[in-house]
């Protein structure tokens, strides 16, 4: 099952956390997989050549998320090179988190530029190839406060929701092509970011998860390689929600 042999993905952010592990996961399935980053080349290359070892294929490229022409070119450029590409996991983004009243004009429009306007350009090139491909998996990395907001994360709320609006939207917008667009909302998930909180945090987030504890990284990109599958080839306009029981 979730056979990926022959497949390409692209993997935006995939040099750590949450996207290192979905490029992990696509690589072993059988994808050729491109992991773009914007800062720690070293990290990145270091996924590469662990894929390599274990026998799979990848490669990474610098991208700077903010700039969406950069990122509609990088994309194109990367179908053009390698003949197609079958999957796109828009994972890249950026939290800058304030209260309201806090929140400078500057850092709202970076965050929307960067987990919206970057996102959106990606998959505007990765959806001209998947037409002619008559074939696509597409998937949003949301987040589980896109759905239930956050005090002091505004922004970031904001931009997580307007992806799973984008992808209902696109999910309807190329059915009939057979192209899917889901979405996943993670909930707390063990990253380098969270492992910056205090125990006290760290104790006041648990307990609004029924479950009792983080989720991790593989948790995502196992429900990543579900939908990018062919066994999910029915599954469209979707908000799969990873988070223990955070949000119901």
């Amino acid at each position: 099952m979730f056979d990926l042999s022959g497949k390409v993905a692209l993997v935006t952010g995939g040099s750590r956390g949450i996207g290192r592990a979905i490029a992990e996961t696509l690589a072993r399935q059988g994808a050729h997989v491109v992991l773009t980053y914007v800062s720690g080349a070293d990290a990145a290359e270091q996924v590469v050549a662990g894929i390599a070892a274990a026998g799979g294929k990848a490669e990474a490229l610098r991208l700077d998320m903010a700039d969406a022409a950069a990122s509609e070119k990088t994309v194109a450029d990367v179908a053009k090179r390698l003949g197609r590409l079958d999957i796109l996991v828009a994972n890249a983004g950026i939290s800058i988190d304030a209260l309201l009243l806090r929140l400078k004009d500057e850092d709202l429009q970076k965050i929307l530029s960067v987990n919206v306007g970057g996102t959106v350009a990606c998959t505007r090139a990765a959806i001209k190839t998947m037409m002619r491909a008559k074939t696509g998996r597409v998937i949003f990395l949301s987040s589980v406060v896109g759905e239930m907001g956050n005090a002091g994360q505004t922004a970031y709320a904001a931009s997580k929701a307007a992806l799973i609006a984008v992808g209902k939207s696109l999910a309807r917008e190329y059915a009939s092509r057979n192209i899917t667009v889901n979405s996943i909302a993670p909930g707390y998930i063990e990253t380098d970011m969270t492992g910056a909180l205090t125990d006290e945090q760290r104790q006041a987030m648990l307990s609004n998860v029924p479950m009792g504890r983080p989720g991790s990284p593989a948790d995502i990109a196992a429900s990543v390689a579900f939908l990018v599958s062919d066994e999910a080839s029915y599954i469209t306009g979707q908000v799969i929600r990873v988070n223990g029981g955070m949000y119901m």
